[in-house]
């Protein structure tokens, strides 16, 4: 599945809506309007009433609105997306960085597994045909019980690196889908916020809803801060990633008979913590800019958390265990598959 087509789409899907909310400004125009009306009347009611001088600042308010419900989609969402959009591109390039960094370290980690195998006579042709071959050709026929051991010890090779490949891409996939899930709700409340906003300013004209218009505007903000909040979340998990990375190679420069078993758990428990930390996202932006009204939501994120944690943990422990028994057993073979999701699986590019 091409995630960051869908990302893509999404992107396109939040531009393409955005001449929608001209639909809404003639609506909320005659609201505003009556508002405006009422509100204005009211208060210089009020000051003749009281034989006081009418105090005309407060009455430019409903006024003030109205500008901005009539130019709405360029004077309020273009006004806030321009300010929030280098929030956006510069997390984006901080996690770029890290990226490419985790990137380089893994195929320099691929390599040295590589050769480290090579050099060892009695693994190199678990991962050299050439060298696979080439025994083969130094046996004769009595040797065939030999052949028969090479064959089915090569075949057990592959098919653990195919179910450690399998495993690593399920949960990297559901990893991607954490990313994905936040990105489609982020989109839709945007769309929303973006096409009910000239209802939600225009209601805000009126006394005692004079609160809708701050609320309106944390709640975008709020929202549109997701992505750069993913984005720092992806940017720590790379990371510690390149980290763990750095000092695999480093142990495996020093010594050659270094297991890779261990750290291939490891890598799996921080892709469980980026798939259970992805729908943390809200609350944390929440932490930036409060924004309320929205609990019922974290409730069923916290729900779909608990439930997707559960059946990735299973499977985690599954893997898990196997690792820690072969480890107690004593057996120190290193993988030559990539032990680590590439750096695509911590973008979410969104970028709106």
């Amino acid at each position: 599945m091409d995630f960051e087509n869908i990302h893509q789409i999404l992107r396109n899907l939040y531009s393409d809506m955005m001449p929608l909310c001209g639909d809404m400004i003639g609506i909320a125009k005659g609201i505003a309007g009556l508002g405006a009306l009422l509100y204005v009347s009211s208060k210089v009611w009020q000051s003749i009433a009281r034989a006081e001088p009418v105090d005309v600042y407060p009455l430019l308010r409903p006024f003030a609105i109205g500008i901005c419900i009539m130019f709405f989609p360029t004077l309020v969402l273009g006004t806030v997306n321009s300010v929030l959009s280098p929030v956006v591109q510069g997390t984006h390039r901080i996690l770029a960085s890290q990226t490419l960094d985790m990137q380089a370290l893994a195929a320099t980690k691929d390599q040295l597994e590589i050769e480290i195998k090579k050099r060892n006579g009695e693994t190199a042709y678990l991962v050299d045909q050439e060298e696979f071959d080439k025994k083969l050709e130094e046996l004769g026929i009595l040797d065939a019980p030999q052949i028969a051991g090479m064959y089915i010890e090569r075949a057990i090779y592959d098919a653990k690196k195919w179910m450690q490949r399998m495993f690593r891409d399920f949960l990297e996939m559901l990893f991607n889908a954490a990313a994905l899930i936040i990105d489609v709700i982020r989109t839709f409340f945007l769309i929303v916020l973006a096409i009910l906003g000239p209802i939600a300013f225009a209601i805000s004209v009126y006394d005692g809803f004079g609160s809708t218009l701050v609320q309106w505007l944390t709640r975008y903000v709020s929202v549109y801060l997701w992505l750069p909040v993913s984005d720092l979340f992806s940017c720590i998990l790379a990371r510690l990633q390149s980290s763990m990375l750095a000092s695999d190679i480093a142990r495996m420069q020093a010594d050659p008979n270094y297991a890779l078993d261990a750290s291939d758990a490891v890598y799996v428990v921080f892709l469980l913590i980026g798939i259970v930390g992805f729908f943390t996202i809200p609350t944390v932006a929440g932490w930036i800019i409060q924004a309320g009204g929205m609990g019922n939501f974290g409730k069923n994120v916290n729900t779909v958390t608990s439930k997707s944690g559960s059946v990735a943990g299973a499977a985690a422990g599954a893997g898990a265990g196997n690792i820690s028994g072969r480890l107690m057993q004593g057996g120190s073979g290193s993988s030559t598959g990539s032990s680590q999701p590439q750096g695509r699986n911590y973008a979410t590019g969104n970028h709106s």
